[in-house]
């Protein structure tokens, strides 16, 4: 062990030989010795002092480096979500202009069934009326043609009594008054000539009336099918959408209907339902079809009636971008979509419904609640400005607010929410429901 101990210290010798440091004072001198284990040990810290403190420098470079690539890679982020925000930003125009289109053919499809419809009636009761005449065209003919049957029989009876084989009609007092009764015989002759002419020419006329006026009604009942299948294509076009749109929200059109025909008291409008009576006879092909065309009218209306009291539309209209969505955000549950805009942008009411509350709601800040038919409540978060009151009925499109940035929030912006039921549910299957019709 001492002889291991003497071979270090003499290498330690070697590499660190002893050293002293002199200290000189006024009166005397001292000195310190650097023995070699001391100088290895200070060797030693300052070589780890050197180590550490590069590897920290190295620690930090790169650490900058890769805080500089993040921040770099963070803009790129940025700049990507910012165009894919400018392209939804243009998808949301275009779908609104195509929208707005849609809305428009849908009431220029309207005003062409409602002018479809008085022009049907007309040709209904033009049908009816052209039907009533040739019955009475009918009806006289038959009465004509008896008259003339019997006039023929009673010729046929005088004209006997002219050619005399000595035989003379009863009452006429025998040989004595002949003459005067072939005078009364010829007079009634030529009285029931003339009337048999009239009877012909006026059975004539009728037979030719009759003739144009079957033709007129076979006219119009071609009219009448044009009519009809335009109806019926027009129906089609309006209705499938709607019936779409309704499935696309995960409501069925049928309860739908139902609801909304149970719950609505109004009455008239142009396209209030009516029905073709066949007045107890065989059923008619026309009446029938006019019937189905206004069943299919009503269900419009009553789609129409629906689509007014459901949010299928947007609560905002003026330029905004899509920030946040429906779903699991940093860990909590986002119940609502984000529309993103400047401060004061108008809010409106995407369906009629009733204001149950207008006012300050903690993590919500300014909120406006709409309580609209079949159990949906839509909440409006962060307002501004609050432009309703509670217990206001208010109607698709009305401004009920103004964008803020009030409550919890990092940013102008509307946090809007559906509910049904009290379950929120996402907002974008009602908003791309309605994208085709409204």
């Amino acid at each position: 062990m001492t002889g291991l101990r003497h071979r270090l210290h003499v290498m330690m010798e070697r590499r660190f030989p002893e050293k002293r440091l002199f200290l000189r004072s006024d009166d005397q001198t001292r000195f310190i010795r650097l023995r070699p284990a001391t100088q290895l040990m200070a060797w030693s810290g300052s070589a780890v002092l050197i180590g550490w403190t590069i590897v920290a420098t190295a620690i930090l470079i790169m650490d900058s480096i890769g805080a500089g690539n993040f921040r770099a890679q963070a803009l790129r982020d940025q700049m990507t979500y910012e165009e894919r925000l400018n392209v939804l930003s243009s998808e949301r125009d275009q779908r609104a202009a195509e929208a707005i289109a849609a809305q428009q053919r849908f009431n220029s499809a309207l005003e062409q069934i409602s002018l479809m419809q008085s022009e049907l009636l007309r040709s209904e009761e033009r049908r009816r009326e052209l039907e009533t005449g040739i019955e009475v065209i009918q009806a006289t003919l038959r009465r004509t043609m008896a008259e003339r049957a019997d006039a023929q029989e009673r010729v046929d009876l005088l004209q006997a009594a002219l050619d005399g084989n000595g035989d003379v009609l009863p009452g006429t007092g025998g040989s004595a008054d002949a003459a005067g009764t072939v005078d009364l015989l010829a007079a009634a002759l030529a009285e029931t000539a003339e009337e048999r002419d009239q009877i012909a020419s006026d059975a004539e006329f009728a037979l030719e009336h009759a003739a144009e006026m079957e033709l007129e009604l076979r006219l119009l009942q071609e009219k009448n099918d044009a009519i009809f299948s335009q109806l019926e294509e027009a129906f089609t076009v309006s209705v499938e959408p709607l019936d779409n749109m309704f499935r696309a929200a995960g409501m069925d059109p049928d309860q739908v209907l139902s609801t909304v025909r149970s719950g609505y008291s109004g009455t008239g409008g142009p396209l209030t339902p009516l029905q073709f009576s066949t007045r107890g006879g065989p059923n008619d092909p026309d009446a029938e079809r006019a019937n189905s065309i206004l069943r299919q009218m009503d269900r419009l209306n009553m789609y129409r009636i629906a689509a007014e009291r459901i949010p299928f539309d947007m609560p905002v209209k003026a330029g905004f971008r899509f920030t946040s969505g429906y779903g699991m955000r940093w860990g909590r549950m986002h119940n609502g979509t984000d529309f993103a805009a400047p401060v004061g942008t108008p809010i409106y009411a995407p369906a009629d419904g009733v204001v149950t509350f207008a006012g300050w709601s903690s993590g919500y800040g300014r909120l406006v609640k709409i309580r609209h038919a079949f159990g949906i409540e839509t909440r409006y978060a962060h307002q501004s400005r609050i432009r309703v009151e509670v217990g206001q009925r208010v109607s698709r499109g009305d401004h009920i607010g103004d964008i803020g940035n009030s409550g919890r929030s990092t940013g102008p912006h509307l946090h809007y929410e559906i509910r049904v039921g009290g379950s929120a549910v996402n907002p974008m299957t009602y908003i791309r429901a309605g994208q085709d019709v409204f």
